[in-house]
C-alpha cells in the first residue's frame, strides 16, 4: 500500500528562492565561490582620494612592467597584463602548481574626472601606483561666507 500525499507548491518556490539566495551569495559575496580551489588572477588593488589626486595601488606580483597596459577612455580606467611562466618545468611531475600565468584585465570607472595626460605611474616590487590628477573642475573649493 503506497501512501499518497498532497502536493504543496509553495514548497518549490522556497526550494527556488533558497537556490537563487545561494546563487547571489557565491557570485557576489564570495567571487568564484562556485569553483572550489579556483584562486582569481586578478590583481588586488586599492584606490583611494587625496585631495588633488586618485591614486591606485595593484598588487601585481611577478608581472613585468613592460607587461602591463594602463588606458582610461572618459571615468573609466583599465589595467591590462599579463604574466608568463618562466620556463617549462621538465624535471618532473608538480604535487602543486597555485602560481597562475596568463592575461588579467580590470577596469573601474573613477569616481571623478582626471587630467589623463598628467597621469604617472610607478612600479616597485610587484606594486603599480597611479596617481591620477583631478581635473580642475572636480577639485574641492571653498567658498567664503560674506557678512553683510
Amino acid at each position: 500500500m503506497s501512501i499518497l500525499r498532497r502536493r504543496e507548491p509553495s514548497g518549490d518556490l522556497v526550494s527556488l528562492r533558497s537556490a537563487v539566495d545561494r546563487l547571489l551569495e557565491e557570485s557576489f559575496i564570495q567571487p568564484f565561490g562556485m569553483l572550489e580551489g579556483f584562486t582569481t588572477t586578478l590583481p588586488a588593488v586599492d584606490m583611494y582620494e587625496t585631495g588633488d589626486a586618485i591614486m591606485v595601488k595593484a598588487a601585481l606580483p611577478g608581472v613585468k612592467p613592460e607587461n602591463v597596459e594602463i588606458t582610461t577612455v572618459g571615468n573609466t580606467l583599465t589595467i591590462k597584463g599579463e604574466t608568463k611562466e618562466e620556463a617549462e618545468n621538465k624535471q618532473g611531475d608538480y604535487f602543486y602548481q597555485e602560481q597562475r600565468y596568463g592575461s588579467f584585465c580590470r577596469s573601474f570607472t573613477l569616481p571623478t574626472d582626471i587630467k589623463a595626460d598628467k597621469a604617472q605611474a610607478e612600479f616597485e616590487n610587484g606594486v603599480l601606483t597611479l596617481t591620477l590628477p583631478k581635473a580642475e573642475e572636480a577639485k574641492r573649493k571653498s567658498i567664503k561666507i560674506k557678512s553683510k
